[in-house]
């Protein structure tokens, strides 16, 4: 019998490419999204029509009601979003507090639910700058305890923990993945806007792959 991973799966380039690194590893995938209040839902349309392609199980889980904790950042609340790399100090504004400890422990108890054995989670090293809980110490404590939170231990799994999102679309790219079928902008407009830190890095990573990105951008 094919084991079963949940996959942390918002609809962006690197939790895509996830996913395809799961099934590709083998294991019957059941992606898990989540309407946590973000500023627009087009990530998780574009999440819900890959998985209608595939023929998996997708829930997407709205857990908004929790931005009246969380808010502040101009991912959740109206506060314009800041142009520029991710490595800039403006970029901070992005991070949701506590957003992907959240996300992991609701994923976890999702596994143990349904017999899952490891959750597969998107964190890569161009995050680790400005967002803690992506970085390899966050993933190693939240593992360490995700080990003992259960009956049935689970791990979190980070295939692309110590890379880059050059990295990812490489890998991707090498699974003949099609990256329009991915949402990346922090901005919810009918193009992306190629200016956030997220559009930023993920044109980088088309150009050092030296390929064009199938995305249309506003500039």
């Amino acid at each position: 019998m094919t084991q079963k991973v949940v996959v942390i799966y918002s609809g962006g380039m690197d939790s895509f490419t996830v996913l395809h690194r799961a099934i590709k590893d083998g294991y019957q995938v059941f992606p898990l999204s989540f309407d946590y209040g973000q500023r627009h839902k087009k990530e998780l349309d574009y999440a819900a029509g890959v998985c209608a392609e595939l023929g998996v199980e997708h829930k997407v889980i709205d857990i908004s009601a929790i931005n009246q904790l969380i808010g502040g950042s101009s991912l959740t609340s109206d506060i314009e979003v800041p142009e520029g790399h991710y490595e800039e100090e403006s970029m901070k504004q992005t991070v949701v507090p506590n957003r992907n400890m959240i996300l992991l422990s609701m994923a976890v108890g999702y596994a143990v639910a349904i017999g899952a054995n490891k959750v597969y989670y998107g964190a890569h090293s161009g995050d680790h700058a400005i967002y803690p809980d992506c970085r390899p110490e966050f993933v190693q404590k939240m593992n360490d305890v995700s080990a003992i939170a259960n009956y049935e231990p689970v791990e979190i799994y980070s295939p692309y923990l110590t890379v880059s999102k050059i990295d990812i679309l490489t890998d991707g790219l090498t699974m003949g993945l099609d990256y329009k079928q991915t949402w990346t902008c922090y901005n919810g407009r009918e193009k992306a806007c190629g200016k956030c830190g997220a559009c930023q890095e993920r044109l980088e990573a088309f150009a050092e792959n030296g390929v064009p990105d199938p995305l249309e951008y506003e500039s």
